[in-house]
């Protein structure tokens, strides 16, 4: 007979790790919960989905794309390269963001299979589990995905609307304990579309050193701002404060499903050290690198792309940007957040992407942000996502990348539905006289 394993009961027994049951993705969680269908009569558009080339209008410049052809030509991709990326490509990154305030070489240059991994492999290498990060709210929710699927406890510090979704800096610092790993800080911000001053992160940059906290930069919108507002590379404004910068090409070069990103250590005062870095570098062993295709058109792609490229995509953005804010800040019940960056806006819904405002109290049928955007996929055909996908309630996020006919229909749409639904409410005659 076949030997038994000692003190094992042969039984089937197979069950998924803690990290697959500790794995959540709150956008998939509500989204996919919604059980209602678009109105038939009423073609679908969708203003969820933070993919510029979903519809077509925005693809890439001839540049990049010749120069994925001529990597793919050349035959010299074909194989594995180093878990962190070619020398080569990382010499170019290195260059490209190089600057006298936060000099790097290529050593400082790590590449990932998309700025998504670079945030899961700085994640991995500052926190353990039982430690806490600082994520803003409202903010990108794969940072809570990635840390508790780690066993890292998220802290969330509050951005306020009022001022342009600065963040609240008292309540940030409130927050810090000896188990805090790190301070994200994403600029340009996703879902908001706002953009930092250089005062507000020299600010941040105060806490941050004040409490010696390393920051995790998600930059993935960095330079993709609009006329009016500058983007300002954390870690040039420092030499103090250790940061991991997070990019990659997805955003400023409309490639997102070409995964590939990077992560740059700014460390000039030598906090991080070797540990960090050889940390990064076990990390990135577990799936060995990007793709080598990629990384062998990255240097035409970041020397040929023309700045007319930036310029058109920048400009349609604020087009748009414009256009959505206008009609909506018009609207009864909503207010709208100005963006001055990235690919998004917020509305306040008085119920009760642009972030919006939802007046609850001028919408009393629905009782939050989910329903309200619901019922507008079932009676309009436009799918908004409910900003508390973002952890942030009574609101909702507009994706402005949609083609300027379409951007148009849907604000018609949503004031046609919130033209259906608006009450009044006591106390604000002046909302009643719109």
């Amino acid at each position: 007979m076949p030997g038994k394993v000692k003190g094992r009961k042969a039984r089937w027994s197979v069950k998924p790790s803690d990290m697959a049951n500790n794995t959540f993705n709150p956008i998939r969680a509500i989204v996919d919960s919604m059980k209602v269908k678009p109105n038939p009569d009423k073609t679908m558009i969708s203003l969820s989905i933070g993919d510029p080339t979903v519809f077509g209008n925005l693809p890439t410049d001839p540049e990049v794309t010749q120069a994925m052809k001529d990597a793919l030509d050349s035959g010299k991709y074909n194989g594995y390269a180093p878990s962190i990326g070619y020398l080569s490509s990382r010499e170019e990154v290195a260059s490209y963001y190089h600057c006298p305030e936060a000099p790097l070489e290529a050593k400082d240059v790590i590449l990932t299979s998309g700025c998504s991994q670079a945030i899961e492999l700085c994640l991995a290498v500052l926190a353990n589990p039982g430690q806490n990060i600082l994520v803003p709210r409202p903010g990108f929710s794969l940072y809570r995905t990635l840390a508790e699927s780690m066993g890292i406890e998220v802290k969330l510090y509050n951005l306020l609307p009022e001022k342009s979704w600065e963040i609240d800096l008292k309540q940030l610092e409130s927050l810090i304990d000896e188990k805090t790993a790190c301070l994200i800080v994403n600029n340009p911000s996703n879902p908001c579309g706002s953009v930092f001053s250089r005062s507000h992160l020299q600010k941040i940059l105060a806490v941050a050193a004040r409490q010696c906290v390393p920051i995790l930069a998600d930059e993935i919108y960095g330079d993709m701002v609009f006329s009016g507002s500058k983007f300002e590379p954390l870690a040039t404004l420092s030499s103090n404060v250790p940061i991991l910068s997070c990019g990659g090409l997805a955003k400023r070069w409309l490639v997102p499903g070409w995964r590939l990103g990077w992560i740059l250590i700014h460390d000039r005062r030598d906090i991080f050290g070797n540990e960090i870095r050889d940390g990064l570098v076990k990390l990135s062993q577990r799936i060995l690198g990007p793709c080598t295709i990629v990384q062998g058109a990255l240097k035409s792609i970041l020397r040929r792309t023309p700045q007319e490229f930036y310029h058109d995509t920048l400009s349609f953005l604020k087009s748009n940007a414009d256009l959505c804010y206008g009609a909506l800040a018009a609207i009864p019940g909503l207010r709208p957040v100005r963006p001055s960056g990235a690919m998004y806006l917020m509305v306040r819904m008085r119920v009760a992407a642009t972030w919006v405002e939802i007046e609850m109290e001028h919408f009393p049928e629905f009782e939050n942000d989910v329903e309200f955007t619901e019922r507008l996929v079932a009676e309009q055909s436009v799918h908004c996502l409910p900003a508390t996908c973002f952890e942030y309630p009574n609101f909702f996020r507009v994706v402005i990348t949609v083609p300027e006919v379409m951007m148009l229909e849907a604000c018609s749409r949503i004031q046609e539905f919130c033209e259906q639904h608006y009450h009044c409410a006591e106390g604000s005659p002046e909302e009643c006289d719109k």
